[in-house]
């Protein structure tokens, strides 16, 4: 027995440091203060090459490769929006999409986060300082309706601004559970001619800002309308 139980905490041991490392590597956390649920938010669309990204590719998305760039979190307009990490403000309302009103923050280690479709202007200035967790802003509509799509859309952006990495590498949460139910975006666009190539929310690609498309595919499913 005593020999089983050394056996069994050597094993935990050599757990332990891949465990604190996965932690390490998922800095951020999710950007609200309540949890999911009916009444708060849920996941609405997932980062990458989405079936609705991919149909819309050059319309919306042009800019990031063809790739849906962030996360939308479906959530009632007025729902608190907590900075993901600590961090430095770079500006409120700038010329970072996401309209009618965003939030940038630099988090001094070499992501930025960006905050979308929010119900008004931060009051936030660049140069303050943020800590994990405060209240930043209010989630909103793009329409700024507050009824027909009030999200909040979450970006992190690598190597200032240069790249866009999928948020749910590095923010720590139950992704499996938050991805069984959503709005849209739970499908994956499928090129048929490498139909297991990116089909995972784990394994979508990241995108760089200003590049060709990436899923431009000659033979894609669902289908592609193009109307060129």
């Amino acid at each position: 027995m005593k020999h089983v139980m050394l056996v069994a905490l050597a094993a935990i041991a050599l757990l332990l440091p891949s465990s604190l490392h996965a932690q390490e590597t998922k800095p951020f956390i999710l950007p609200f203060q309540d949890p999911p649920g009916p009444s708060t938010w849920f996941l609405g669309g997932l980062y990458g090459n989405t079936t609705g990204a991919y149909a819309n590719r050059r319309e919306f998305y042009l800019a990031g490769q063809g790739l849906h760039f962030g996360l939308d979190f479906s959530a009632a307009c007025g729902t608190k929006v907590v900075a993901i990490g600590d961090g430095v403000v770079l500006g409120a309302d700038g010329p970072w999409g996401s309209a009618p009103h965003n939030l940038l923050i630099d988090h001094r280690n070499g992501y930025w986060s960006l905050y979308g479709h929010l119900l008004e202007r931060p009051k936030l200035n660049a140069g303050d300082r943020v800590t994990k967790g405060q209240v930043v802003a209010l989630s909103g509509d793009p329409d700024s309706t507050c009824h027909s799509r009030p999200h909040l859309h979450l970006e992190l952006r690598y190597n200032n601004n240069e790249r866009f990495v999928n948020p749910i590498n590095v923010i720590r949460a139950d992704w499996d559970t938050l991805a069984l139910f959503g709005q849209f975006g739970r499908g994956f666009e499928r090129d048929l001619n490498d139909p297991r190539k990116w089909q995972t929310m784990y394994d979508q690609p990241d995108g760089i800002r200003g590049a060709p498309l990436i899923n431009d595919y000659e033979n894609p499913w669902p289908p592609s309308f193009d109307f060129r």
